[in-house]
């Protein structure tokens, strides 16, 4: 079944929010999409140290459903995504069962700069959705063979946009990195989904 998405949920990094500039161009770029930026629960109550994964991935659910809600659409017709953890928390939730249209994971955080087998793999082999990798060369939190071998393990068909140069902060390319998005985006429509 193909599945035209409708709605973009956008989810900051750990040391930002939601007015972070790269999900400012993303959503710019994609007019035609009913979009929302969130902050994380300990980002609202001025807290810099993150809540954990599961206050994070049920922050990401309530989101999506009101989102869903406001845009008036199907949850299957929901994109998700966001700016390193917050990207990896809505794949997550997707890995867990929330519906989903697709995938946007920017500066994936593969694992901790350094730390090579600190990986957060486990649950990517869950997800049946399409996944759009943006990702630095140059970046510590997972190097351009590393990613390519992680995501070779999910289900749903992924693709990458490799930033030549690029940090995890992808400093300077919003631009690029929003005209990326919104181009796989406006072809997702034609993307087979696989069943169940």
């Amino acid at each position: 079944m193909m599945v035209a998405p409708k709605a973009l949920l956008l989810t900051p990094g750990a040391g930002s929010d939601r007015n972070q500039s790269t999900l400012m161009a993303v959503e710019a770029a994609v007019p035609k999409l009913t979009v929302e930026r969130i902050d994380f629960p300990y980002r609202r109550a001025g807290r810099r140290a993150p809540d954990r994964a599961p206050i994070l991935i049920e922050c990401v659910r309530h989101e999506a459903t009101a989102l869903v809600e406001r845009a008036k659409c199907k949850p299957a017709a929901l994109l998700l995504g966001g700016r390193s953890m917050g990207g990896r928390m809505c794949s997550m939730a997707v890995a867990e069962g929330l519906p989903a249209a697709g995938l946007v994971l920017i500066s994936y955080p593969l694992h901790p700069p350094g730390a090579l087998k600190k990986l957060r793999t486990a649950h990517l082999p869950m997800i049946t959705v399409p996944a759009l990798f943006v990702h630095g060369t140059r970046d510590p939190f997972g190097t351009p063979e590393e990613l390519t071998l992680a995501t070779a393990t999910i289900a749903g068909p992924v693709t990458h946009l490799w930033i030549e140069g690029g940090r995890h902060d992808l400093k300077g390319k919003d631009d690029v990195v929003a005209a990326a998005v919104a181009t796989w985006i406006r072809g997702l429509g034609k993307v087979q989904r696989p069943p169940g």
